[in-house]
């Protein structure tokens, strides 16, 4: 294992949307690791370092809210990109007057998680990449507040707050008791084929069976007991 973080994260609202609901936008109860690899890529990422989540502890009780969104009813064919990129003229955009949409999502209201992670080394290392310094570069950011983008949860207009937790220091007790079974949740995506152009020949989806037990998800654990693509 790398070097280890302990990162407080919290915001007004939060959607990590179900894959299985396709025109309505409905939350996992809780953070997805990917979600939470994504706040942890926002203060530090370079293709050196890989974030690898461990646990998710969640502090508050699980809050619904329903609202109502404008969003687009499609997106750019993926056609469309791959011949840009090979230099085609090409149109990539979206009317906004013509494909928005008003939508229902179900979403999480104050939420409040402390994401234990560490990161591993990728072949993408140069010579000057190390643990140490990667480790406190992401301390150093994480303690200023600086981020290269503004961590989200779940969706950009839910802008999410964080807080380092320092050595020594102790994480805030969850507010969940007992054990609850969240059900199948999602783990990882699998990409396949990477090409120099970053287009993958394959995406899969992972999913593990997450269980949480007094408000804390054993990422770690639960992952290596088995995923289903």
């Amino acid at each position: 294992m790398g070097y280890g973080i302990k990162l407080k994260v919290w915001g007004e609202y939060a959607c990590f949307t179900r894959p299985e609901m396709k025109a309505e936008r409905v939350s996992y109860d809780v953070i997805t690791p990917p979600a939470a690899r994504g706040v942890l890529e926002a203060i530090h990422w370079k293709p050196a370092i890989r974030w690898v989540i461990d646990r998710i502890h969640v502090l508050k009780k699980v809050d619904f809210d329903n609202i109502r969104r404008n969003e687009v009813s499609g997106k750019i064919p993926e056609g469309n990109i791959k011949r840009a990129m090979r230099g085609e003229a090409v149109e990539l955009y979206q009317s906004i007057t013509v494909e928005r949409q008003q939508r229902a999502a179900m979403v999480l209201k104050n939420v409040e998680y402390v994401i234990e992670a560490h990161f591993e080394m990728t072949p993408k290392a140069g010579e000057t990449d190390n643990p140490e310094k990667h480790y406190n570069i992401f301390l150093r950011r994480a303690r200023e507040g600086q981020c290269f983008q503004r961590p989200y949860l779940g969706c950009r207009e839910f802008p999410a707050n964080f807080e380092l937790i320092e050595d020594g220091q102790s994480i805030p007790e969850s507010e969940l008791k007992g054990t609850t079974d969240l059900g199948w949740m999602l783990y990882d995506m699998e990409f396949k084929g990477e090409q120099e152009t970053g287009v993958y020949d394959e995406i899969k989806p992972k999913f593990f069976r997450a269980e949480m037990k007094d408000g804390v998800i054993d990422v770690a654990k639960q992952g290596k007991a088995g995923v289903k693509k």
